[in-house]
């Protein structure tokens, strides 16, 4: 039997026992074995080694937080620096309000002062980019912020106090103008008052100094209509005053004159009362004369001519001239019906305490009290009109609106606007004609509207 070689076996037993050692040795360092230089495995110890995992974290955890308070200080730094910044961009708005104000009035040395500290503070603000830019920062933040804060409030109140003078310069001004104003409306007023005293006291239509029966047209009536209107609301006001200081029941007195009727405003009551002048006033106003002779009046007196004459001449008369001259005249006649008509003796009795300018009237005399006179006065304007409309060919023609008829533009005229401004009105509820305050007129072919005061159909 033939022997077998060394060599043969030899290989493989050394290659198995390399690959046992490399085992022993991973799991040796695996338990804390570590071999020494002689081939021999010590264990090394493990609170070395834990000391070691400790100590390691320890350094870590300083090295964090040191890291951690530079990232804060730095933080605290970079508000402080935004906190410089407000403050000195404050500061350049309380100088340039400083310089606007210098400029009005011109201050020279207020103007260089607000000048410097602008450039002082954009400067600042300049300084500021650079330590931004350069991480040149203030780790002193507390104080820095405080004196920020400071700062600021210091030139926020600078700004406050500038613009508490400009105000006060406005207010002054302001007051300067309403006084000035104040002096202009006055003479203005003034002027007018001598103007319509004048007017009244000379009874001239200036308009119409120049007119000719052949150059008669519709403005000419609207232009007499207009003063007339006038006229009967300067009686009417010198009525409610009456009635004012005699004690009398507004309320009760415009209610008695129109009843029913819900006024938009409380001042609306006024109304009343010239509906109740114009209708007396304007009674018979179609009629020839107002009727005062009845249906005799001679064809000859009907002519438009001898209407027109009659205007003419009056218009350039006093009233109270008129009636000295002529007490019995047409106009005297008509003068002293309406005012036995207007004016109820009560009324009179009321006022003045007596009937003693009722009794003048009665034998076509002429009282001289101020009642008296704006009363011949709208007389006068009355009866003018009525000329003027006569003079017409055809002559011109009165009408007025029944209570409840809807609004027409075509011939009303509202004279309280309330009434459309009311957000309640609907189709059901539209404004209605509660009465007539002033009638209108056919001129031709012109309509000038009639004036009414409106009311809701349902509601009022």
């Amino acid at each position: 039997m033939e022997a077998v070689r060394p060599s043969a076996v030899t290989p493989s037993k050394s290659k198995w026992a390399r690959t046992l050692s490399k085992v022993l040795q991973r799991h040796a360092t695996a338990a804390g074995v570590v071999p020494d230089d002689d081939g021999v495995h010590k264990v090394k110890p493990k609170g070395t080694e834990e000391w070691n995992d400790s100590k390691t974290t320890k350094r870590l955890s300083q090295k964090f937080d040191r890291l951690h308070h530079e990232e804060l200080e730095i933080k605290v730094a970079l508000e402080a620096l935004i906190a410089k910044i407000f403050a000195t961009v404050s500061a350049v708005k309380a100088g340039y309000a400083q310089l606007q104000h210098a400029q009005s009035p011109y201050d020279a040395e207020g103007i260089q002062g607000a000048d410097q500290l602008i450039v002082s503070d954009l400067k600042k603000l300049s300084e500021l980019k650079q330590c931004f830019l350069k991480k040149q920062y203030d780790f002193s933040p507390e104080q820095a912020m405080a004196l920020a804060e400071i700062q600021e409030l210091k030139s926020l109140s600078t700004t406050f106090k500038i613009m508490g003078k400009k105000l006060e310069s406005q207010t002054r001004l302001k007051e300067s103008e309403i006084i000035f104003l104040k002096e202009k409306l006055d003479e203005s007023n003034k002027q007018n008052r001598l103007l319509e005293k004048r007017l009244n006291q000379s009874g001239q239509l200036f308009v119409l100094d120049n007119l000719h029966l052949s150059t008669l047209n519709p403005t000419h009536f609207i232009t007499v209509l207009r003063q007339t209107v006038k006229s009967i609301r300067g009686f009417i006001r010198l009525m409610i005053d009456e009635m004012k200081l005699a004690d009398w029941d507004i309320n009760a007195a415009a209610s008695s004159i129109q009843s029913g009727v819900m006024y938009w405003k409380e001042d609306d009551k006024c109304f009343a009362f010239e509906s109740f002048i114009c209708r007396e006033m304007f009674k018979a106003f179609h009629l020839p004369y107002f009727s005062l002779f009845g249906s005799s009046v001679p064809q000859g007196k009907k002519h438009p001519q001898v209407f027109f004459d009659r205007f003419m001449e009056l218009k350039s008369m006093k009233v109270e001239e008129y009636l000295e001259i002529k007490p019995k005249s047409t106009f005297a006649k008509f003068c002293r019906n309406k005012y036995l008509q207007v004016v109820h003796p009560k009324m009179e009795s009321s006022f003045f305490g007596n009937l003693n300018t009722r009794d003048m009237v009665s034998s076509y005399q002429l009282p001289d009290t101020t009642f008296f006179t704006l009363f011949a006065e709208m007389a006068r304007r009355v009866w003018l009109l009525h000329c003027l409309a006569f003079a017409f060919q055809p002559e011109a023609s009165i009408f007025q609106i029944t209570k409840g008829c809807r609004f027409s533009e075509v011939y009303m005229e509202s004279v309280a606007d309330e009434a459309f401004l009311s957000a309640d009105i609907g189709p059901e509820s539209e404004p209605r004609v509660a009465f007539t305050v002033i009638p209108g007129f056919r001129v031709g072919k012109t309509v000038i509207k009639c004036q009414v005061y409106l009311s809701q159909s349902k509601s009022r």
